[in-house]
């Protein structure tokens, strides 16, 4: 599956359909959108009735001098108006929580989907741009629903509105009030699509820039150590432009419509007092009539001015819509399969083989990226209890192959068995608690030691500091806590910025020794700690149970001489290198091939 969302075939989805899916998020908030339309609609009504109360008064009462019916309809224009703006109120504080509900499902949604796809997304995409799309166009849709959605709605029903009105009461004036709003909803409806694409490029060099932000800053000791600020200033000044460029053709897009509205606006004023002149000299009109019509005329096309923006921010909104669906329609290339159900008659032949089979297993696997194989027809079996070496020059495929033991990757033929049964019919949270994997740059969570130690281990999750020193104590750990001025106690930032890379590690082999894992994988564990810190891991990984199956990738040499067994891996191939001498010998001979 093609995780990478920049090479993603864009599919052409029609708005309605977008819409749809859309509105599909908003389903534990029907009553409240449809509160909000209900007082939209009342709110519309009220403001319509209004010019022709106006018309009244001035054909009537004015024209008959009668002040008295003046201020009594006065007052009934009094009561609409309140009416209207206690509408309108309520109309924005229910689309308001409906914009905020959207944002927080939405952002949940995401998150919750970012959290079950695989590595291989990640590796394929930029976190800058991920959390564009979590933050910025998340709150693109929130602004369009919590605020232009009520302009878009009370202004289609007072454009429609109007237009009924005026065509009922005179409808040859109305007719010629309306046509200048058809010709710009037509020129509207034919800009449209490259109004939503200026908008969806503009979504995109944004996601682009705070990616390359991102990512040198992430980098910025490297680049401080190099003195290559310029690099960090060119590669800024790249995506800043870029950006740039996009945010000025989405905002001439966005305006594009905005002169077109209010040149309509004045032609239908000219046309009402013209046409309306000519009808009042022949008897056929009154002056009541066309202060009403130009207030239709205000009602019809200040909501179409207005919709010149509404109808900008709903393109944004649809193109937003589209770059976060790209992340919600994936689904992960790592689903959990149905074990096999054993018939009687199987079913103790199948106990039997479980009982003799390693911990891990690998049946004429194989795997790749992309089209490159990296492991091919891969046989090997893990025994309990046993260490093993990975050894192989660099890009031979020994992180690769400790990936596939914990699952990060399946393979693309054959199968990895785990204890016995395929790994892929472990729900996460069984399969976590039988292996450990410790990385050799490990992640630390903003918190303190204890945080990072207990995250995801509900046996210790509930344990005081005292408690689970004690359980550290117990595990024959408590010597590492003396790196720690503060102890369990000590603030981690997030990545464990405030920490050395050793002392990341230190926690990191706590957090996984705790765990009590059968197959416990170190990926360059010690690779940053220093000799003396080492030889106190290795005296610890000495106590754990003697049925815990440890798999070691490491170029240093002392750590992998007590071994069982050592498999070189080169060229797509796993070879049993026997003893350490042996090993060396293909390590060199790998290297001086690669």
């Amino acid at each position: 599956m093609n995780y990478s969302l920049a090479d993603k075939p864009k599919k052409k989805i029609k708005t309605l359909a977008a819409l749809a899916s859309l509105f599909a998020l908003l389903r534990s908030d029907k009553k409240r959108l449809m509160s909000a339309g209900i007082a939209g609609l009342i709110n519309s009504l009220l403001t319509l009735v209004a010019p022709i109360f106006i018309a009244h008064i001035v054909d009537t009462f004015i024209r008959g001098n009668d002040f008295h019916g003046v201020i009594v309809f006065s007052a009934y224009l009094l009561a609409l108006f309140i009416g209207a703006i206690i509408t309108n109120y309520t109309q924005t504080m229910l689309m308001g929580r409906v914009g905020q509900n959207l944002l927080y499902v939405l952002r949940n949604e995401i998150f919750a989907k970012l959290q079950a796809l695989p590595v291989a997304f990640f590796n394929k995409n930029k976190a800058g741009d991920l959390i564009s799309r979590i933050n910025n166009d998340t709150d693109k849709l929130n602004q369009f629903f919590s605020r232009s959605l009520v302009q878009f709605v009370s202004g289609i029903i007072s454009i429609v509105g109007a237009a009924i009105f005026v065509t009922v009461l005179n409808w040859r004036l109305g007719l010629a009030l309306i046509t200048p709003a058809v010709t710009v909803l037509l020129i509207t409806l034919i800009l449209s699509n490259w109004i939503k694409r200026k908008n969806a490029v503009s979504l995109k060099r944004t996601g682009g820039m705070s990616a390359g932000i991102q990512e040198s800053l992430e980098n910025f000791k490297v680049v401080v150590a190099f003195n290559r600020r310029d690099y960090f200033r060119e590669k800024f000044a790249e995506v800043n432009d870029a950006n740039y460029k996009a945010a000025v053709g989405a905002g001439i897009a966005n305006n594009t419509l905005t002169p077109l509205f209010g040149f309509a606006s004045s032609v239908a004023q000219l046309i009402v007092v013209a046409y309306g002149l000519v009808l009042v000299t022949h008897g056929l009109f009154t002056f009541g009539s066309i202060i009403s019509f130009l207030s239709y005329v205000t009602l019809l096309y200040t909501p179409l001015r207005q919709m010149a923006v509404v109808w900008a921010d709903f393109q944004t909104a649809l193109a937003a819509w589209d770059r976060i669906a790209d992340i919600l329609s994936l689904e992960t290339n790592l689903p959990i399969l149905q074990e096999k159900n054993n018939t009687e008659e199987h079913a103790h032949e199948n106990t039997s083989q479980k009982k003799n089979a390693g911990i891990l297993s690998f049946n004429n696997m194989s795997f790749g990226y992309s089209e490159k194989m990296v492991l091919s027809n891969v046989s090997i079996n893990l025994d309990r209890g046993k260490t093993y070496a990975l050894v192989g020059p660099t890009g031979g495929g020994k992180t690769t192959m400790a990936s596939l033991m914990a699952r990060l990757y399946d393979p693309t033929s054959g199968e990895i068995l785990l204890d016995g049964r395929d790994i892929r019919t472990y729900e996460p949270a069984d399969r976590v608690k039988k292996i450990g994997f410790i990385l050799q740059e490990p992640f630390m969570f903003s918190g303190t030691i204890r945080d990072n130690i207990v995250y995801g281990n509900d046996a210790y999750k509930h344990m005081s500091v005292s408690e689970l020193e004690a359980e550290i104590k117990n595990a024959g750990l408590e010597t590492l806590l003396t790196n720690f001025d503060a102890g369990l106690e000590t603030n981690v930032s997030t990545s464990g910025g405030t920490l050395s890379l050793g002392q990341k590690q230190l926690i990191a082999f706590m957090r996984v020794v705790l765990r009590n894992p059968e197959l416990l994988i170190l990926d360059e564990a010690t690779a940053n700690i220093d000799t003396v810190t080492e030889q106190l891991l290795e005296e610890i990984l000495k106590k754990l149970p003697t049925s815990t199956t440890k798999v070691i990738i490491a170029h240093r040499l002392n750590t992998i001489e007590n071994a069982d067994e050592i498999f070189f891996i080169n060229g797509g191939a796993v070879t049993p290198a026997g003893d350490l001498n042996h090993a060396v010998e293909m390590l060199l001979h790998g290297n001086r091939n690669s």
